[in-house]
């Protein structure tokens, strides 16, 4: 049971797999201390910098041609497919503090997927809610580890639990993000951030504390699966090409915030000073749709895919020199990272991106996370395929 710490930007376990997991299992007061040090504050760059000379531009999306099919399944929007230029170019990488978000999203390559239904917003708590009630589902981070999976762990730490954000208390260097993640004995999807909290009251907000197996099987039950992540970024794209988010070229258009992301000091208690209109997560639907009719593409929570993530695999479909038909991601997960773990990648960003941090809300960026790892900033959406 891998439940590896995830970071901020994109559901990244990076170097130790299962550390928090472990820490608490192993550790006598379940406690670690880590030495904090100055932060250094980047202001917001709202203008996106010019493209690089050396990397291909985007080519036109070609919408598909194919008409929505006459029953229409409720709270999905028809996705017409078509064919598009996928991945990201290194114009991302100076709204960053940090380098190298676009690093595994690089060739642009071209891509070409049907026709799909997609649900216009992230799966909710009310959703979800009816699955497990249906269905007696338990998830990943309602069950308890077990000794024969980790069997150096003392007994009376082997207790069901998840990755919860845990913002700091003074300025802290971004270079450890084990400084603002916690393993949380008790947290749910039911309880986001621990047994204290719950979720009375947040129907319509997305549901989080989801691993991957936890989604796929909503996905299976109501008759749909995860996207591929070909599908969630023509989906995303809204039929535009090669713009640095779902909404356009510029991170505030006319002053109004498109996305409910992280504005103040990351990652500072009450640090998130909310001019997006929140602090947290947001209920779904907060902010307009993307071309398309889909809500929250960008922000909010991280979205589980279909895809194996392998940082290398735009490489792979770039070296074939052909149009990528309908692809279904790699044949195995390869993270040089951690090269242990099974990853699957995830797109859109949440609640906790900033540009001190993390900027993977960019459309053309991608995330990844360990399948049996949940946080309370991760949920899915899922696909319908016409056949």
């Amino acid at each position: 049971m891998n439940r590896a710490l995830l970071s901020a930007g994109g559901v990244l376990s990076l170097a130790g797999a299962a550390f928090v997991l472990a820490l608490w299992l192993s550790a006598p007061d379940s406690t670690t201390q880590i030495a904090k040090q100055p932060l250094t504050k980047t202001p917001r760059n709202t203008t996106p910098p010019p493209r690089s000379r050396d990397t291909p531009l985007f080519s036109p999306t070609l919408p598909g041609t194919s008409s929505a099919p006459e029953t229409h399944p409720g709270g999905m929007v028809w996705i017409p497919g078509g064919e598009f230029s996928m991945g990201s170019d290194d114009a991302g990488e100076s709204i960053c503090s940090l380098p190298g978000i676009t690093q595994d999203a690089i060739p642009i390559h071209r891509v070409r997927v049907d026709g799909f239904w997609m649900d216009e917003c992230e799966v909710t708590n009310r959703q979800f809610a009816k699955f497990v009630e249906a269905t007696g589902y338990v998830t990943v981070a309602e069950r308890k580890p077990t000794q024969e999976e980790f069997p150096t762990a003392p007994p009376e730490n082997l207790i069901a639990g998840s990755t919860v954000f845990t913002p700091a208390t003074q300025p802290v260097a971004l270079n450890n993000h084990f400084q603002w993640w916690q393993y949380v004995p008790g947290a749910t999807w039911q309880h986001p951030t621990g047994p204290e909290s719950n979720i009375h009251g947040r129907d319509e907000y997305p549901v989080v504390q989801v691993a991957w197996e936890d989604a796929d099987n909503f996905a299976r039950w109501a008759g749909k699966r995860l996207p591929t992540e070909a599908e969630w970024e023509f989906a995303a794209r809204g039929g535009h090409a090669g713009e640095l988010y779902v909404w356009g070229a510029d991170f505030l258009p006319d002053g109004t915030y498109q996305a409910n992301t992280w504005q103040g000091q990351f990652p500072m208690q009450d640090g998130d000073t909310g001019l997006d209109g929140f602090v947290g997560p947001a209920p779904v639907r907060q902010y307009a749709p993307n071309t398309y009719g889909l809500y929250d593409m960008a922000g909010n929570v991280w979205e589980w895919t279909g895809d194996w993530y392998r940082h290398d695999y735009y490489k792979s479909l770039a070296a074939l020199q052909n149009i990528a038909i309908n692809p279904q991601g790699p044949a195995e997960s390869y993270d040089p990272a951690e090269p242990g773990e099974r990853k699957r990648v995830q797109r859109g960003g949440s609640f906790l991106c900033t540009d001190q941090y993390c900027t993977r809300y960019l459309v053309g960026t991608r995330g990844k996370g360990e399948v049996r790892t949940a946080s309370n900033h991760l949920g899915f959406r899922c696909v319908k395929p016409v056949n």
